[in-house]
Order: C-alpha cells, then structure tokens, then sequence
C-alpha cells in the first residue's frame, strides 16, 4: 500500500501562484502512476493533472492547461503540482491519487486510483 500526505494548500489572491506536494510512503518501491484531484462544494472530484512513473507522460485537464504543471522526484517519493496564475474557479479541495495499475500511463478515472491523500485547501480569493 501507498501513504499520501499532501500539503501546500492556503488562500492566496487571483494571480498568484502555489505549490503542493504530495509525499509518498509505504509501498513506494512499486511503480505507481499520481493524480492530482480536485472537488468543489457540491461538485464531483475531477483530475486536474496527472503524471507516470517517469514521467514522461502528462495529461492537464483543459481549464488549467498553460497555468499547471505536474512534476515528480522520485527518489523523494514527492509529486508536485505547480499552480500559476490562479483564479477563483480554482478553489477547490485538492487531493493526489496514486495508482499501481498502469504506472506508465496516466489514468482519468476517480475509480482507477486505489490511494488517496486526505487532500489539502486551495482557496483564491478575486
């Protein structure tokens, strides 16, 4: 099993920039694929980006293509989630998801993830 700790979240003003990290533990030897989520009130949780294990795949959904960027160190057990310029629609409660299924793809479903971190808040105020 993976362990998710995530963190970086806060409140900051439209334009502004945050990172989150999710720290990784457990069974971080095998190979595993990481979403990062995000859930509105009242909303159902959408990937927002994801990456593979090597990272050599990347998807963004579309509302934050060109503002987000995914990355991951490995040899820290760490994904990022660098969020640039921010708007109001961005608050949400984010969470990263791990998967070992497909760990050299990134996948969309909610469902295809079997680890979650408790999620961290991002709220951006106009």
């Amino acid at each position: 099993q993976v362990q998710l700790v995530e963190s970086g979240g806060g409140k900051v003003q439209a334009g502004d920039s945050l990172r989150l990290s999710c720290a990784a533990s457990g069974d971080t030897a095998t190979a595993y694929s990481v979403g990062w989520f995000r859930q509105a009130p009242g909303k159902g949780r959408e990937l927002v980006a994801g990456i593979s294990w090597f990272g050599g795949i990347t998807y963004y959904t579309d509302s934050v293509k060109g503002r987000f960027a995914i990355s991951r160190d490995n040899a820290k057990n760490a994904v990022y989630l660098r969020m640039n310029s921010l708007k109001p629609e961005d608050t949400s409660a984010y969470y990263c998801a791990a998967s070992q299924r497909s760990p050299n793809t990134v996948l969309k479903g909610e469902r295809d993830y079997d680890y979650w971190g408790p999620g961290t808040q991002v709220t951006v105020s106009s």
